[in-house]
C-alpha cells in the first residue's frame, strides 16, 4: 500500500483537505467540494448486476477492477463505493471490499470499524430514540402517542431476536411500549447522510424526520424533539467522505452503506460529487440487482442530487445465469448450457429496464476460473444478439490487465452514445401509482395488492402532505418479484405490499413487500465462526 497522502496527491488533493486516520486512510474535508465547485464534472458510470445467487456475483469487485483498468488506459478514474456493514461481514457474505487483484485497501479496516462512520450513525439514531422516550417520561409536552412511536433502535449487526422488543419495563423506567431494532444500514439517519448535499442539508433533513404521531394523529419530527443539533455533532466527522486506495494504488472514495433490498442502496451524494470533480470518470455501484439498486440510483439518488449518469455496466456471471435458469446453488459449478440459455431472460429484462432510463449500457461477464469457455461464448453471443456489447472481466485474477477490454468498451460508449437519462415516473404521481409503476415497468408484475395496514398508511401519508415523495421498494434481491424462488424473468404476478413507512428526511417512502425485514438474522453457519486473529495478530477469514 502507498501512504494515503501519496494517493491524494495523484489527483491533486492538497494536504489541507485530507484528515488522516493512520497511514492508509483519510477523510476529505468538506471545503474541498466547495473549493472545486467551478471545475467541470467527470462522467458518471453505474455498475449494477443481474439478479444474483445467494453468494453474490462480484459487483463491487467489477467496480474496483474497472476503475483500475480505466486508469491503466489513461482515463483518470475514481471508484465511489459504499462502506461495508458488520452485519453481512459476520453473517452470510463475509467482507465486501472486492477481492484478489481488484480490492480496496486496507480491507480489514474497511470491513470492520473503518473510520467509525457506521458507529456514529448508530449513536445518532439511538440518541434520538432515547430522547423520544425521555420526552414522554418528562411530561410529554408534544402529546406523543406511545402506541405510535415510529422510531426504533439501530445496531450494526444481524440479530433477529431484537426485531420486536418491549421497552420501559420496571418501575421508574419510562412508558412501557413496543419497539425494536433495525440494522444501521436501514436507518433513516444512514439514508439522510448519504443523500445530503452538505452539512446544512444534513441538519435540515435530520429535522424533517418523522419519529411519532401525537394524540391528534399529526406528525412529530426530530426537530420538535430537540435532537437535531446533538445528532449533527455526532455526525460531524461521519459526513466527510473516506479516501482509500485499490490494490493497484487507484483512489477510491468509500462513504455510506445503505442496503439496496431495504434502503436505497447507494453511496453518498457528497462522495460521488467530490469524485466527479476530481476524476474524468467515476465508477460507482448500487446494491444487488438492477431491479433494486439501479432503480433506486436512477429514481432516488440521481433525481434528488441532480446527477446525470452517462452509462451503466451490467455485471453477469454464468453461475447467476444458471441459477436463474433453475440450477440449485450447490450445482452451479457444473456445465449446464440449457439452464444458462434459460437464465438469459434475466439479462434481457435488466437491459430493457436500464434502457427505460435512457442510459447506455454494456455487459461485464465476471469470470470465475472454472467457467466453461463455451458457456462464456454463449453469453457473449447472446448479448450481441440483444444489441449490447459484452466483455469478459478477469479483474479478480489479473487486476487492471483483466479489465482492459471492458474499460475500452466503456470508453467507446462514453464517447459515442449520449445519455438521455430521465427518472421512471413523475413526482406528481400518488404513492400507489408510483409503486405500481415500479412493479409494472421494472418487475413486470401485473399489479400490487396492498394490505389494509398499507392502504391506511398511504391515506395518512398523503393527508400529511408526503404524497410527492419517491418510493423505495423493500424486496428480495433474488427475483424480480417479491418471491425469492420465482427466478429468471417472471411476469403476470402480483406484488404484496404489507406495510408502508415514511422516511421524510431522506425524501422517500418505503414499501415493504413479501417477508423482507429491516433487521436480518444470522445464517446457520455465520461467517463469524471463521473469522479470527492469527498468530501474527492479523485478521484471518474475513474475505
Amino acid at each position: 500500500m502507498k501512504p494515503i497522502l501519496e494517493i491524494a496527491d495523484t489527483f491533486g488533493i492538497a494536504d489541507k483537505y485530507l484528515e488522516l486516520y493512520g497511514r492508509y486512510k483519510g477523510k476529505l474535508d468538506l471545503r474541498l467540494l466547495s473549493d472545486m465547485r467551478d471545475r467541470p464534472d467527470g462522467k458518471l458510470v453505474l455498475v449494477t448486476a443481474m439478479n444474483p445467487t445467494p453468494a453474490g456475483e462480484g459487483k463491487t469487485l467489477t467496480t474496483i477492477g474497472l476503475a483500475q483498468a480505466l486508469n491503466a488506459i489513461g482515463e483518470p478514474s475514481i471508484a465511489a463505493l459504499r462502506e461495508p456493514s458488520l452485519g453481512p461481514c459476520f453473517g452470510m457474505k463475509g467482507g465486501a471490499t472486492g477481492g484478489g487483484k481488484a480490492q480496496i485497501l486496507p480491507f480489514e479496516d474497511i470491513n470492520l470499524h473503518f473510520t467509525g462512520d457506521l458507529h456514529a450513525i448508530t449513536s445518532a439514531h439511538n440518541l434520538l430514540a432515547a430522547m423520544i422516550d425521555n420526552h414522554i417520561f418528562q411530561g410529554n409536552a408534544l402529546q406523543i402517542d406511545p402506541g405510535r412511536i415510529l422510531w426504533k433502535r439501530a445496531m450494526d449487526m444481524n440479530d433477529r431476536s431484537l426485531r420486536q422488543i418491549v421497552v420501559g419495563l420496571g418501575d421508574g423506567n419510562g412508558q412501557v411500549h413496543e419497539s425494536g431494532f433495525m440494522i444501521t444500514s436501514a436507518s433513516e439517519v444512514m439514508a439522510v447522510l448519504c443523500l445530503s448535499e452538505d452539512a446544512d442539508d444534513l441538519k435540515r433533513r435530520l429535522g424533517r424526520m418523522v419519529v411519532a404521531c401525537n394524540m391528534s394523529g399529526e406528525a412529530v419530527t426530530a426537530a420538535q424533539i430537540g435532537a437535531v443539533d446533538a445528532m449533527t455533532v455526532l455526525l460531524k466527522e461521519a459526513i466527510k467522505p473516506n479516501l482509500v486506495q485499490t490494490a493497484e494504488g487507484s483512489p477510491a472514495i468509500v462513504h455510506g452503506g445503505p442496503f439496496a433490498n431495504i434502503a436505497h442502496g447507494c453511496s453518498s451524494v457528497i462522495g460521488t460529487k467530490a469524485a466527479l470533480k476530481l476524476a474524468k470518470i467515476v465508477v460507482t455501484e448500487a446494491g444487488f440487482g438492477a431491479d433494486l439498486g439501479a432503480e433506486k440510483f436512477f429514481n432516488i439518488k440521481c433525481r434528488q442530487a441532480g446527477l446525470t449518469p452517462d452509462a451503466a455496466v451490467l455485471v453477469v456471471t454464468v453461475k447467476a445465469l444458471k441459477y436463474n435458469g433453475g440450477v440449485p446453488k450447490a450445482e452451479l459449478d457444473k456445465p449446464n448450457p440449457a439452464a444458462l440459455e434459460a437464465g438469459l431472460a434475466n439479462i434481457r429484462r435488466h437491459l430493457e429496464n436500464i434502457g427505460k432510463f435512457g442510459v447506455p449500457v454494456m455487459v461485464a461477464i465476471n469470470h470465475y476460473a472454472d467457467d466453461p469457455q463455451d458457456e462464456i461464448r454463449l453469453v457473449t453471443e447472446a448479448c450481441r444478439r440483444m444489441g449490447v456489447r459484452a466483455e469478459l472481466s478477469d479483474v479478480w485474477a489479473k487486476g487492471s490487465e483483466g479489465g482492459l477490454e471492458m474499460a475500452r468498451a466503456l470508453q467507446d460508449i462514453l464517447r459515442g452514445e449520449p445519455s438521455r437519462y430521465a427518472p421512471l415516473y413523475p413526482e406528481e404521481l400518488d404513492i400507489r401509482a408510483k409503486i405500481e409503476a415500479i412493479v409494472r415497468e421494472i418487475y413486470r408484475g401485473k399489479g400490487i395488492k396492498l394490505s389494509a395496514k398499507a392502504e391506511a398508511k398511504i391515506r395518512e401519508l398523503e393527508r400529511l402532505g408526503f404524497g410527492r415523495l419517491a418510493v423505495c421498494m423493500a424486496k428480495t434481491p433474488y427475483s424480480f418479484s417479491d418471491q425469492a424462488t420465482l427466478l429468471g424473468a417472471p411476469d403476470n404476478f402480483t406484488v404484496q405490499v404489507r406495510d408502508v413507512t415514511l422516511s421524510a428526511g431522506a425524501g422517500f417512502i418505503v414499501a415493504h413487500t413479501g417477508n423482507i425485514v429491516t433487521m436480518p438474522g444470522l445464517p446457520k453457519s455465520p461467517a463469524a465462526e471463521r473469522i479470527r486473529l492469527d498468530e501474527r495478530g492479523e485478521v484471518d477469514g474475513l474475505l
